[in-house]
């Protein structure tokens, strides 16, 4: 028998195993065990599903749950479970997965359209009963008790466009964008679904799940990613669901609800009228959030967000507004008020941890609010990042009676900022990028990707950080994010959303040369690969029609305003 020698990760040890085996098996003969079950591995730093075949030598690490690439996995199929559920009681009816919420999936039904219906034409989308998503999560255990195989099929484009367009009537052209002669789906028994990448090898590898009715629509609960078992706490997020309903009633008024409808109006030369559109929405809403402030009449509004979403473009065009309502803005980063290098706090790697609240010298910041506040000037610090030192260069401030201090930094919204400071005398306000657009119905864009595309960009052009170093850096910020930003979003009096319906095809083109160049041996790879992918549904557009004071701009370079 043929032989290949494998390097398996997870026993840090070459194997000679046989030709032809399955990662199910190679799992079998090495006795891998792992904290929770295994459900892919990763083969050359790609995903793989457990029943992909290794002819070569490769470099092979099982994956559980609780790594980033295993628990995508888990999603999706349970994704397609859930949706092979809606289609056997209801068929009638296709699920959409609209956005994450709530730390699960938020999602609504929608009726089939007919080929002959005008987008006018479309009928109110069910009303979804507690009866109805009791029998679906009934009809989803079924399916997993009968641990049902879910086969990677290939065929002819033309073939595949043909069987989906008969069973979804508008779900063809997503394969047209790819632009393979080849297309893969997946099947579970009759029922054939698309996905952008690996699923689990049967229903029955799914072992916890919940659907619970949740606004409109359900919530499909998943597994904790720190413990997967357990499921995630399904905590309130009231104002971040109205301001994704928001920009779902945007999308329908441009006429795109997903990414086949965005590059058709590409194919047409219309992204110029697309930008213009979006961009003017952007412009209404934070002169909404001028107004408000101009009736609230605090002394402090804080503008907070996670790392790429636009913070500072937000403050700069706020201040437009607020001066347009006779306002005075005196606008003030916290990233200023950085502890020396020397005093910011570790994290359990030995890194510098810039996300902790406790990187801000919070004693000395609030001794200056508290100073401006009572009507006396101070000398505001700079923080010089070269040297990691905070340095004085002569600015003074003295707030005059018609003057607001705009504070933007990562940990503006926690209450541990400003402890003592009367809620009436503050307005707070928090900055995402939540991507409003989604693949189709059944592929969602994680809220998380338009903001490491940000960064990648923006730190290769000005920072001089490769994508491999960014991606690898990615972890960290995310934990420090979810200590210290999301639990206190729901504290702001407004949220903006900075995404731009048009993003993607433009940081396309800038992208995918930066992560071209991640090497395919190293960790970052896994990431860069996948993004890689993604960007690949997109069509690109050309830059010139998108305005110097756009939130992209801030990324992509060109823009009016000076950072």
């Amino acid at each position: 028998m043929d032989t290949i020698t494998i390097y398996c990760k997870n026993t840090h040890a070459y194997h000679d195993v046989p030709c032809g085996i399955s990662l199910i098996e190679l799992k079998d003969l090495l006795g891998i065990q792992m904290a929770y079950p295994i459900i892919a591995a990763h083969v050359n730093y790609k995903v793989e599903n457990l029943n992909f075949r290794l002819y070569k030598p490769k470099d092979v690490e099982f994956l559980d749950a609780s790594s980033p690439s295993g628990m995508r996995v888990y999603v999706r199929t349970l994704n397609m479970v859930l949706a092979c559920a809606v289609n056997e009681l209801f068929p009638e009816m296709d699920l959409r997965v609209e956005h994450p919420i709530s730390k699960g999936y938020y999602c609504t039904l929608q009726w089939h359209l007919d080929k002959n219906t005008e987008l006018t034409e479309e009928k109110e989308p069910p009303v979804m009963t507690s009866e109805m998503i009791s029998a679906i999560k009934e009809r989803m255990l079924q399916i997993i008790a009968e641990d049902r195989p879910i086969a990677e099929e290939e065929k002819q484009t033309k073939m595949v466009m043909k069987m989906f367009a008969e069973r979804y009537n508008n779900e063809s052209s997503i394969f047209e964008t790819l632009g393979n002669p080849y297309c893969r789906y997946f099947s579970m028994g009759d029922y054939i679904d698309y996905y952008t990448n690996v699923l689990l090898p049967s229903s029955g590898y799914l072992t916890l799940f919940d659907i619970i009715p949740y606004k409109d629509g359900l919530l499909m609960r998943i597994p904790n990613r720190q413990n997967p078992t357990v499921l995630e706490d399904a905590i309130p997020q009231d104002k971040m669901f109205s301001i994704f309903q928001e920009y779902n009633r945007w999308n329908k008024l441009l006429r795109i609800n997903n990414v086949s409808d965005f590059n058709a109006v590409c194919k047409k030369k219309l992204s110029f009228a697309l930008i213009k559109l979006a961009e003017a929405l952007h412009e209404k809403k934070i002169a909404q959030i001028a107004d408000a402030i101009a009736e609230k009449q605090p002394k402090i509004v804080f503008i907070s967000g996670p790392s790429s979403s636009g913070k500072t473009t937000f403050s700069k065009r706020l201040q437009i507004q607020l001066l347009v309502d006779g306002i005075r803005p005196e606008v003030l980063s916290m990233d200023d008020y950085f502890v020396n290098r020397v005093d910011t706090p570790k994290d359990e790697n030995g890194d510098w941890d810039f996300e902790n609240v406790n990187a801000v010298d919070l004693p000395f910041f609030r001794q200056q609010m508290h100073d401006l506040l009572d009507g006396k000037e101070i000398e505001l610090p700079t923080y010089d990042f070269t040297i990691g030192q905070r340095v004085f260069k002569g600015r003074k401030l003295k707030l005059a009676k018609d003057s607001v201090l705009v504070i933007e930094g990562l940990h503006a919204l926690n209450p541990c900022v400003l402890p003592d400071v009367d809620k009436k005398l503050t307005f707070k306000i928090f900055v995402s990028a939540l991507t409003t657009i989604n693949i189709d119905n059944h592929n969602w864009i994680p809220t998380t990707d338009i903001r490491l595309l940000r960064r990648i960009v923006r730190d290769y052009k000005y920072r001089g950080f490769s994508a491999k170093e960014t991606i690898a850096r990615c972890p960290s910020v995310v934990r420090g994010e979810m200590n210290w930003v999301y639990p206190f979003q729901e504290e702001a009096d407004e949220m903006f959303n900075s995404a731009l319906i048009f993003e993607f095809a433009v940081l396309k083109r800038h992208a995918e040369p930066i992560l071209q160049e991640v090497p395919k041996f190293c960790e970052e790879y896994t990431e860069a690969h996948r993004l890689l992918k993604f960007l690949q549904y997109f069509i690109p557009i050309p830059e010139k029609d998108i305005p110097p004071t756009s939130f992209l701009r801030e990324f992509v370079g060109g823009s009016s305003f000076r950072y």
